[in-house]
């Protein structure tokens, strides 16, 4: 197997890939933007025997490259064929979403030629299905900011610490925006009392102290936490056993600003206690 790194970035357009590269960019990965698929094979043979350091690239590729749709399925397979660690990553975003981003930035979409907006999208999704279910992680970006997208791709790509191969992704959110689509395990916290409706902690959020030791007062909160750390502890290890490399874990309650960040954060010391590389992201702690 060649010891280095791939990681092909894919998806609709508008739904990040160039923030994605930036992120990988910025945790050691040669980056290349839009290269030619029939030119991958060679680009890598190149780097396979060059005497240079680099051990983790990651490339662009999407159907802005006239020959992508039609060959990239022969090319990816063959690399992989010849041992290459070839992974990929696809961003997805709903329609009306980048119907907005199109509309904010006034870019011209790749297959608009005599076509809607819409109907460009709508014809990139069909276009890309089968790609996107030979990925190997699939993001649904609607919902995240360029900060949390950076944070989310570096998570996923960052080498686990500390002799653990399971990487643990940990996010919070709000069930009022929607539950994060990319998440293996769901936790709804919304039993536990909600520090909204007390006045003095409506404005603070749940990395903040005063809010931290309200939700962590209660009875209930102890016992649930126990069981969740218990489950964790049951089930990481059948996780690592199976061959999983990440772990995606939600943490909701109602607005995603509270409950949920305190008990995301309670799970992220667990798992960084037992040295598991562990990333945390805070979805929707500044929606109001």
């Amino acid at each position: 197997m060649n010891n280095f790194r791939v990681v092909i970035v894919t998806g609709l357009s508008g739904s990040g890939k160039s923030t994605a590269l930036r992120a990988l960019e910025d945790v050691g990965f040669f980056c290349v933007d839009n290269l030619p698929v029939l030119l991958l094979p060679k680009f890598l043979d190149l780097q396979t025997g060059a005497t240079s350091e680099v051990s983790k690239i990651a490339l662009v590729m999407d159907l802005r490259e006239k020959h992508f749709l039609e060959k990239y399925l022969e090319v990816f397979s063959r690399l992989r064929r010849k041992r290459y660690n070839l992974e990929i990553l696809f961003l997805d975003t709903n329609n009306n979403i980048l119907l907005r981003r199109f509309s904010e930035t006034r870019r011209t979409h790749p297959l608009s030629d005599g076509k809607t907006i819409l109907e460009s999208i709508k014809l990139e999704r069909d276009k890309l299905n089968e790609l996107m279910g030979m990925a190997d992680n699939v993001i649904d970006t609607s919902n995240y900011t360029v900060h949390q997208l950076k944070e989310r791709v570096q998570g996923l790509y960052l080498a686990p610490g500390s002799g653990n191969k399971l990487h643990i992704n940990l996010i919070s959110f709000g069930y009022r925006f929607g539950l994060p689509p990319d998440v293996d395990v769901v936790m709804d916290v919304r039993f536990l009392p909600n520090p909204y409706f007390v006045k003095d902690l409506k404005d603070h959020n749940g990395n903040e102290k005063v809010v931290e030791e309200y939700v962590m007062r209660w009875d209930d909160t102890e016992q649930f936490l126990l069981n969740l750390f218990s489950m964790m502890t049951f089930l990481t290890p059948l996780y690592e056993k199976e061959g999983k490399s990440y772990l995606n874990i939600g943490i909701g309650c109602t607005g995603g600003r509270h409950r949920s960040v305190v008990i995301l954060n309670q799970l992220a010391n667990y798992f960084s206690d037992r040295e598991y590389a562990t990333n945390v992201s805070h979805r929707d702690i500044d929606r109001t």
